[in-house]
């Protein structure tokens, strides 16, 4: 049934970015869905209140961030553009183990193995080929000739189970207020700042995107629609008994790969969504495709994103002050977070360990976000200053 109400929940939400309702919606090719930010510490409320608090504080912190988006004029200008871009390198990094993940076989028991691999190999290679061999526009369907051709030779190797498609009927609606919900101020609190890290990975999501797809600065109506809907289709979610649902990293990848921003075509995809909430054949459709079928399309993706960030990062200019912000925050937030003998974080409280333990873009923010409010403008003067000094 949350599985159902997520993917009616998240076309909801995708339509709003799509086609804003007032302020609501950054009417750009932003595709939403449940984002697994909000996984450890909704599981900890969850052991410790229940699920119907998990709700109430979905809820509650989705308006939270919806207010701030809508109030995003006041506070934008301390997103520097040599932030936004090193969040955008950070947030195509911490894909790159997703990527590498999906391209074994997932997390199931035979992760890795030949069938996996082979499986895998063979969609990437037709993505590569489809984008060198094929003209016109028909070169943009390079993903979607990679998920056929991997989709159809998993079925030949058994790695699909046709039988669970019609398995729950042909119809079933959404149902709103599956939990009735109940509010927990420590739960909302704690939801909240985990809601501002999804903020952050928003504003990298949607200016990279506009960066890598449009070629263009991303404006403050555009920021300030992205997170309000983000908040609000969240507590839409919520309502839907759902976690909080985010823009989606994979499909800035996608576009920076295709170049295809058409909102309309977008649409299409989350009508797909809408019908899989409303019809359980088409979501067991799109849950039997395998993991390593979805690797083989999307490890380059990711790392277009990396590229994008770095795109960004030349024309913030190769600055003194800027080199400093993209190379200490991007070493602390990857290193910090990369060390599996024993965690960094140990010693700080519990919030402060789900937030930046494992989230490479909540720290890379924090970081950057810091150093450019710190650091002093004029680096380069001064270091000219000093040298000429020196000489004298």
């Amino acid at each position: 049934m949350l599985l159902q109400n997520a993917m009616f929940a998240a076309g909801i939400a995708t339509f709003i970015q799509l086609y804003p309702v007032w302020k609501i919606g950054a009417k750009l090719p932003i595709v939403m869905g449940v984002s697994f930010t909000f996984v450890t510490i909704l599981s900890t409320i969850a052991a410790n209140f229940g699920y119907p608090t998990v709700i109430g504080a979905v809820i509650v912190g989705g308006c939270f961030e919806g207010v701030l988006g809508l109030l995003a004029k006041y506070w934008k200008r301390i997103i520097t553009p040599i932030v936004a871009a090193t969040v955008v390198t950070a947030i195509g990094f911490s894909l790159f183990t997703v990527g590498a993940r999906s391209f074994g076989g997932g997390y199931g028991d035979d992760f890795g193995s030949k069938e996996n691999l082979i499986i895998a190999t063979v969609t990437l290679l037709t993505c590569i080929g489809w984008s060198i061999f094929v003209k016109g526009y028909m070169k943009q369907l390079s993903v979607l000739a990679g998920l056929i051709v991997g989709y159809i030779l998993s079925i030949f190797m058994g790695k699909v189970d046709l039988s669970l498609i019609f398995s729950d009927g042909f119809v079933s609606l959404p149902r709103l207020f599956p939990f009735t919900p109940q509010f927990n101020i420590g739960a909302i609190l704690s939801v909240c700042i985990i809601f501002l890290v999804s903020a952050a990975e928003t504003i990298g999501d949607t200016t990279a995107m506009v960066a890598s797809g449009l070629n263009r600065e991303i404006t403050e109506k555009e920021i300030s629609g992205s997170l309000a809907c983000d908040g609000f289709g969240s507590s839409i979610s919520g309502l839907f008994g759902c976690a909080p649902v985010t823009s989606f990293s994979q499909n800035v990848g996608l576009i920076a790969m295709t170049k295809v921003v058409n909102r309309f075509t977008i649409a299409t995809g989350a009508a797909a969504m809408l019908l899989a909430g409303l019809l359980p054949p088409v979501g067991h459709f799109f849950a039997s495709l395998p993991q390593s079928v979805l690797g083989g399309c999307t490890i380059m993706m990711f790392g277009s994103i990396v590229v994008s960030g770095m795109q960004m990062i030349a024309s913030c200019g190769f600055t003194q002050r800027n080199i400093v912000i993209a190379s200490l925050s991007l070493a602390v937030g990857i290193g910090f977070t990369s060390s599996t003998e024993s965690s960094i974080w140990h010693i700080f409280p519990s919030i402060v360990q789900t937030v930046f333990g494992e989230n490479v873009v909540a720290v890379v923010f924090v970081v950057a976000l810091i150093l450019s409010a710190i650091l002093p403008k004029n680096m380069e003067v001064a270091k000219l200053t000093e040298s000429v000094e020196e000489e004298k």
